[in-house]
């Protein structure tokens, strides 16, 4: 009874306990204590008899809580008290802080009011000072320049050039120092000194140093091994080279003088030549002589001044540098490096004598501008020009050259045109010419593996040396202009080349056609090989850098031309391509529909009837498959002639493909065979067929898997056949329920050799047997 009372308290407490509810808005007690007791007691009535140990817990906790609270009640206040305290002193410190402000303050403005009257008086005798300090620094200047002006004097007096030399270079220096001053007339002061003492210095330097020349015998006439340098008497040579080393290194002395005093003769903005350093003035000396005769035979009414005759002074020039490198290198080079001087002679020698002719240029051209002939005449000299400076006297393509004044809008715009005209009258001729589809490697069977005609050659050459003439030009906008040149001539060779296809399209295995298809195919090679090309490389750079400002192209080309995904020449290779891959096509049709056309009378062979392997003594071809065959061979050996290699290949694997179908389609699905003729159909297939190809690739038949397969299942023997066609049934009947079944069938028909066919081709082959036995009821 005892046990059933307890339950029933249990029972209401734990009735009692889920009655009681949390409340969220204050610290609900009965909540927190009904929790620790379901906690700590819970349902287990054992748990009753620790109720003690709780109670002792929970006391010890309550009298530590009461301890703790006590202790903070007690230090709360003094914590407060000395915040206060801090406070308060911190208050007082400030307010005497601010009153010693405010007194400190007084004081400063009492001095400065006192101070001002001296501060005024002060700042005037500070800019007194200053004015004083600026005449003595003028005056100092001016006396350092009459210094230096008095030493060379003396030095002048005492013969001693040499220091002279350096005294006024170093004043010469002084001058660009000056050049940020605002004082006029002392910068005026020093720029007369120096001039004065430049010309007085100039002048006797420059005599002696003619005077050297002369005994040297300069400028040389003759090529460098029929120089002797034309001394009189060779024992006075040492002598001659000393002086000729002395007064070079003084001239060059007076070499910042010199610039600061001349300006240089430049030709107008719009050649847009490259900025070089005056040339340096001991060889503006040795060049005086050689510029006279320039002048004298190329300008003005001379016989030898000719618009048509540019390469007379394009020659001339070529060969004074060519006389003079010896020299330049072996008795002026050494005295320039032992000066300290980067300069090199002989580019500095060419470099003054190409100025001279990019002078003569500008004033030629303008007169020559429309006139055809003489306009390419001189452009094909110039270029000629160009490529012996730059080839055998190493002058530099950062250096001003010929193609600036090529460059320049008109001329260029001009160039352009020409370049044009020329090139499509030599497209007219090549393509009209007797010779143009015949290849002139022909009869050289090594060379002629391309079989390309004589106009494809010609016309790629053509491109070359476009392509030679243009490269060597200043800019990459320039060079662009004419790559676009370059494939406008690609584009309408390529419309000639279909037109005249055209033309042939009724004898499409004709010579002529076949020469058109292996000059698309030879252009849209040699332009691909062009498009890896360094030079083509930085021109797609180029391309892609002016598309990027532009935006006149979307962002998948631009990430092709900056990935060099394509070149420069896709759209004339994509063009080209379309063009090779319809005459291919059309061949190959053309073939095919010979090929079909022999082949009727094959179509109509009695396969059901044919005698079996064993009824006959030696299998021999199908009579009614020789047409067919002999079709084929004679045009495949045709077109091997006249196609290049790589071409040949795409007809005959094309071919290849198109008779393997029609044979399968046409020939062997529209049929029924008995054993006899799947065995012939084999035979005339592997034997006939097959070797066909053989001497273009290893393995034929890999080509014509629709007919070897078929030939497979049709030449099964009977027990082979019919377990074949119960596993291919079992696994289309459980297709919808076990696929894992399908997959025998695959490789039932892979182990046959059976890749190609499908299932279902496979099971009508099967059905087209004639050979099947009896099964009886």
């Amino acid at each position: 009874m005892r046990s059933i009372a307890e339950k029933e308290n249990m029972a209401t407490v734990a009735v009692r306990k889920k009655e009681v509810t949390r409340d969220l808005d204050h610290c609900d007690i009965p909540y927190y204590v009904s929790e620790f007791v379901e906690r700590e007691v819970g349902n287990d009535y054992d748990s009753l008899r620790k109720l003690d140990n709780l109670i002792n817990k929970l006391s010890e906790n309550k009298k530590q809580l009461e301890e703790q609270v006590l202790t903070v009640s007690s230090e709360v206040p003094k914590r407060i008290q000395n915040a206060l305290k801090n406070a308060e002193d911190s208050k007082k410190s400030l307010n005497q802080l601010l009153e010693e402000e405010t007194l400190l303050s007084a004081s400063i403005n009492s001095h400065l009011l006192k101070a001002q009257p001296l501060m005024e008086d002060l700042d005037v005798l500070i800019s007194q000072i200053e004015e004083f300090e600026r005449h003595v620094a003028y005056l100092k200047w001016v006396s350092r320049i009459e210094e230096l002006s008095d030493s060379i004097q003396q030095y002048l007096m005492t013969n001693n050039v040499p220091e002279a030399a350096s005294t006024l270079a170093f004043m010469a220096e002084l001058d660009i120092k000056l050049q940020e001053s605002s004082c006029s007339h002392l910068l005026a002061f020093v720029r007369s000194t120096v001039k004065f003492w430049h010309k007085i210095l100039k002048d006797k330097l420059s005599s002696d140093f003619e005077e050297v020349l002369t005994q040297l015998r300069w400028p040389f006439v003759g090529p460098p091994q029929s120089q002797t340098f034309g001394l009189a008497a060779p024992a006075s040579a040492p002598d001659v080279y000393n002086n000729l080393e002395m007064l070079f290194c003084q001239l060059l002395k007076l070499q910042t003088s010199d610039e600061l005093l001349s300006t240089p003769k430049q030709l107008p903005e719009k050649y847009s030549l490259p900025p070089s350093p005056p040339i340096i003035l001991p060889m503006q000396i040795m060049l005086n002589p050689l510029q006279k005769r320039f002048k004298y035979h190329f300008t003005g009414n001379k016989q030898t001044n000719v618009l048509n005759k540019p390469e007379w002074y394009l020659t001339q020039v070529l060969m004074w540098i060519g006389n003079h490198t010896k020299f330049l290198d072996d008795k002026i080079q050494p005295i320039l490096d032992k000066a300290g001087s980067s300069v090199n002679a002989g580019l500095e020698f060419s470099r003054a004598l190409v100025m001279l002719i990019l002078e003569k240029l500008a004033a030629d051209i303008p007169c020559l501008l429309y006139d055809d002939t003489l306009f390419c005449h001189l452009v094909d000299e110039v270029l000629l020009f160009e490529r012996e400076l730059y080839s055998v006297h190493g002058y530099l393509s950062s250096l001003p050259s010929c193609m600036h004044i090529l460059s320049e809008e008109s001329c260029f715009q001009r160039w352009l045109t020409v370049e044009k005209k020329f090139a499509l009258q030599k497209m007219d001729s090549m393509l009209s010419s007797e010779a143009a589809w015949v290849s002139q490697y022909k009869d050289i069977t090594d060379v002629d593996e391309m079989k390309v005609p004589d106009c494809a050659e010609t016309f790629m050459t053509l491109l070359l040396v476009i392509t030679d003439r243009y490269k060597n030009l200043p800019t990459d906008s320039r060079k662009l202009q004419f790559l676009g040149l370059q494939k406008e001539l690609v584009d309408d060779f390529r419309i000639r080349l279909t037109q005249v296809m055209k033309e042939e399209t009724r004898a499409s295995l004709g010579f002529r056609y076949c020469a058109i298809l292996n000059a698309v195919n030879y252009i849209a090679t040699v332009l691909a090989d062009w498009a890896d090309n360094v030079f083509f490389l930085q021109l797609q750079q180029a391309e892609l850098e002016v598309h990027a400002e532009s935006n006149t192209v979307s962002k998948l080309q631009l990430g092709q031309l900056a990935s060099m995904e394509s070149s420069v020449f896709d759209e004339m290779i994509n063009l080209l391509e379309r063009l090779k891959h319809d005459m291919l096509t059309r061949q190959v049709d053309h073939v095919f529909r010979e090929v079909k056309d022999a082949a009727k009378l094959y179509k109509k062979e009695r396969w059901l009837s044919l005698p079996s392997q064993a009824e006959q003594a030696v299998m021999s071809l199908s009579s009614t498959a020789c047409p067919m065959l002999l079709t084929l061979r004679d045009r495949l050996l045709q077109l091997e002639q006249q196609l290049c290699h790589s071409l040949f290949k795409v007809v005959w694997q094309m071919l290849a493909e198109k008779v393997d179908l029609y044979i399968y389609q046409e020939i062997i699905m529209a049929n029924h065979f008995n054993e006899g003729g799947a065995a012939q159909l084999q035979f005339d297939m592997s034997r006939n067929l097959f070797p066909l190809f053989s001497h273009y690739c290893k393995r034929p038949e890999n080509y014509f898997k629709h007919i070897k397969e078929a030939c497979i299942i049709l030449n099964l023997n009977v027990g082979s056949a019919l377990l074949l066609k119960d596993v291919l049934q079992s696994a289309s009947g459980n297709e919808t329920t076990f696929k894992p079944n399908q997959p025998s069938a695959i490789a039932a028909l892979n182990e046959l050799g059976v890749y190609k066919l499908s299932q279902k081709d496979v099971e009508i082959l099967l059905n087209l047997r004639a050979s099947w036995p009896n099964k009886g009821k």
